[in-house]
């Protein structure tokens, strides 16, 4: 999309009604919506309070600090495996229905070789279902059928924060407090959209260090979290 036809409304506080597109105005150009938007005739409004973001090339959403998740099609999320029956395993994803893993959701899943999940599992996914009123749907696949980075997250820790702060991690490019950390410390991590954080290194001390330093990161700026990882480096050697 070119500058010219881009909201105004970027990074900004947006609340319930507010106009942010015209889509008279934009020529033949495609957009994409995702949470706290939607279409209304010729025009695009909010339907939720928060920041509007916006992903090149044509993604749009309200960003909000939110403890519940509200799926949407396309993020990736850590559920935690609940129960599991014939056909599907029940993930909770902190939505407010737990989410389904169909048993062949997998790279080359088969009847014959359907992956055995205990309960307490945690797993790396994404959402391929999300419709109001019924059971988001999940798979361990990426776009292209391939396993990827997903499926099972072992050892390591797992924490939650808001979804704002979720977003923030993933934001590119690198959010600071992650580029000032991956500078100093060798770590493994993995972000849920749906507000939960999973951190993988080599010492406790290290693992314990990197999540301080995460859920710290949400009200300050860039300049702000480079400074706390370098006093919180401090602390560790």
């Amino acid at each position: 999309m070119s500058n010219t036809s881009k909201s105004t409304f970027i990074d900004e506080l947006v609340v319930p009604g507010d106009v942010i597109l015209d889509l008279e105005k934009l020529e033949s150009e495609t957009i994409k919506l995702g949470d706290g938007l939607r279409q209304e005739c010729d025009v695009i409004t909010v339907t939720k309070a928060g920041k509007l973001r916006f992903l090149k090339p044509n993604k749009y959403w309200v960003e909000s600090s939110h403890k519940r998740y509200v799926p949407c099609v396309g993020d990736t999320v850590l559920g935690i495996v609940v129960d599991s029956k014939a056909d599907n395993f029940l993930v909770n994803i902190k939505a407010p229905m737990f989410a389904h893993l169909p048993v062949l959701a997998f790279e080359g899943g088969t009847r014959r070789n359907i992956p055995k999940y205990e309960m307490g599992t945690l797993l790396y996914l994404r959402v391929v279902k999300a419709n109001n009123n019924m059971n988001p749907e999940l798979s361990c696949m990426d776009a292209s059928g391939k396993a990827a980075e997903f499926g099972p997250l072992k050892d390591g820790y797992m924490f939650e924060t808001s979804t704002g702060l979720a977003r923030m991690l993933l934001n590119s490019p690198t959010c600071p407090v992650l580029e000032t950390l991956g500078k100093k410390l060798s770590f493994e991590i993995a972000i849920g959209l749906n507000g939960r954080v999973w951190v993988n290194a080599s010492s406790p001390a290290a693992v314990i260090l990197v999540s301080n330093a995460i859920v710290s990161s949400e009200t300050l700026t860039g300049v702000q979290q480079k400074i706390m990882v370098d006093k919180l480096m401090q602390r560790l050697q």
